[in-house]
């Protein structure tokens, strides 16, 4: 991630259309019963809608990578979030959080593929794992989940026709059967998430 980025230009978790135009965008629906969606991009299309979307996830040209229930989501999204802000704030790029919000979500590129190895992992998984696959996936390093993303995506890649099976379901088992003590990653990861909200608040303080 570069520390040059103008925050004006930044949308979502560190995309920056004018670096680079490869990102990943996860669409959260309105409706809870609605599944969450992921779609890998090499264009960035500003006019994109929702309805666009829906229409590539599958198909001859699809950009879809996974339907996530919305139950699964809601426990993976907040690590999600404090892993991704983190790094953009170290690095540089924004003092800002960033949050999960309904409609379109821009993912830079790198962290769609951390992103995806973590739902990959829970796409069929017993919700009461999620702990689990958390602890696992925190404890990896940023290259070895692009790696293990290149890898599944390219045998395993298509949203549907690849569900379960082959490195998407060999992700399952590593990271929801590897015994992590719970807290080992995840009570670091939100300390440094209540520290980082304490420097925010001061720094940006609400209006009265």
């Amino acid at each position: 991630m570069s520390n040059a980025t103008n925050n004006n230009d930044l949308l979502g978790f560190g995309f920056v259309p004018a670096q680079s135009e490869h990102h990943f965008v996860v669409v959260i629906p309105r409706s809870p019963k609605q599944e969450i969606t992921v779609h890998e991009l090499q264009q960035y299309d500003p006019d994109m809608t929702l309805e666009g979307l829906q229409m590539r996830f599958v198909g001859p040209a699809y950009t879809g990578k996974v339907r996530i229930s919305q139950a699964r989501w809601n426990l993976l999204e907040r690590y999600l979030k404090s892993e991704f802000n983190q790094r953009l704030r170290d690095s540089g790029a924004t003092k800002k959080s960033t949050n999960w919000k309904k409609g379109i979500n821009y993912v830079h590129r790198l962290f769609g593929k951390e992103l995806m190895v973590l739902l990959w992992a829970m796409e069929e998984a017993d919700p009461q794992r999620a702990p689990q696959a958390v602890e696992n996936w925190l404890g990896l390093r940023p290259e070895e989940r692009w790696w293990l993303y290149t890898i599944t995506n390219a045998a395993t890649g298509h949203p549907e026709n690849s569900r379960g099976r082959g490195w998407r379901k060999a992700l399952r088992f590593a990271l929801t059967e590897n015994p992590v003590p719970e807290g080992t990653y995840t009570q670091g990861l939100l300390d440094k998430e209540k520290l980082m909200l304490f420097e925010e608040e001061n720094e940006y303080p609400a209006k009265k």
